[in-house]
């Protein structure tokens, strides 16, 4: 049995870029704050965490089958920070130079790919963490599989955080399972599938626990409480069950990741040009194995 980590590139690298100051190379002013949190992320979990293995997963576009569900998904969805661009390539090639493979696939996303490999190595007898903040994620918890959140940004002294099925639902209101069911009927802003107007987690929790599922949901709408909603939950079912195919995880073919071997030379030589040079030090002094 091994202990994997399996990271969710984006997210982790968004709380990289929000939480470091605006550091720039001297040379070309290249932006750098991102790959000094990154690398930082990095070396915690491995220090704190001794996985056997990890594993980093990355969108390379949108979902190809989300998108034919329905045509506005994530058309919403903000601009990158134009100084977080060309820190996205430093990242993957830094992550490859330390030896941690990174997972992504066109029309798939990180997500599902998350998801399904988590899975896959829950049933080999592995244990498989979700490093991510995201909430999507929880329905893929229980048994070997876990999430594990980093800090909040707004209250950092939290700290990492451990989910198993019944951290999920004390965080969510409902158990791992219902998780695409609370997101069917709330909605998510950030991948800009509509909810309900005025259903919020708290409601919609308390209708799945009551009933079950969307499904019993829709089924029981005359029953419903606030009675305002009776109606609306009744002429939005075919959306919401739309709603339920998009925020479900689809499962994906995802082999095993293959563990890499670390390359010294490149992961100094890719400090050196971002003129990260406390890291270098402390990169030869990790990887003094790997290279001269």
């Amino acid at each position: 049995m091994a202990q994997w980590l399996l990271l969710d590139g984006f997210n982790l690298l968004f709380r990289s870029f929000h939480g470091m100051p605006d550091l720039r190379t001297k040379k070309d002013n290249v932006p750098t704050g991102a790959v000094h949190g990154w690398l930082r992320t990095l070396w915690h979990l491995q220090d704190t965490r001794k996985p056997d293995h990890l594993a980093v997963f990355f969108d390379l576009g949108g979902s190809t089958a989300r998108e034919a569900e329905q045509s506005g998904y994530k058309a919403q969805r903000s601009e990158m920070p134009p100084d977080l661009i060309p820190q996205i390539g430093f990242t993957r090639r830094l992550t490859l130079a330390l030896g941690i493979p990174v997972i992504e696939r066109q029309g798939v996303e990180a997500d599902d790919l998350l998801g399904s490999c988590a899975l896959r190595l829950a049933a080999a007898g592995h244990d498989a963490w979700l490093v991510s903040a995201d909430k999507d994620l929880g329905q893929a918890v229980g048994g070997r599989v876990k999430q594990l959140l980093p800090p909040s940004t707004s209250a950092p002294e939290t700290g990492w955080r451990e989910l198993d099925a019944a951290g999920v639902e004390e965080r969510s209101g409902v158990p791992p399972r219902l998780i695409p069911d609370l997101l069917a009927l709330t909605g998510d802003t950030v991948d800009n599938i509509a909810g309900l107007d005025g259903v919020g987690p708290k409601t919609a929790a308390k209708w799945l626990q009551k009933y079950g599922s969307l499904e019993g949901v829709i089924q029981n709408c005359g029953m419903l409480n606030p009675v305002r909603f009776q109606g609306v939950v009744y002429a939005s079912a075919d959306r919401l069950r739309s709603n339920l195919r998009m925020t479900r995880l689809h499962e994906v073919e995802c082999p095993v990741p293959e563990k890499l071997t670390p390359n010294l030379l490149a992961v100094t030589s890719l400090l050196a040009e971002l003129e990260m040079n406390r890291s270098v030090e402390d990169a030869r002094r990790r990887l003094a194995a790997f290279g001269a």
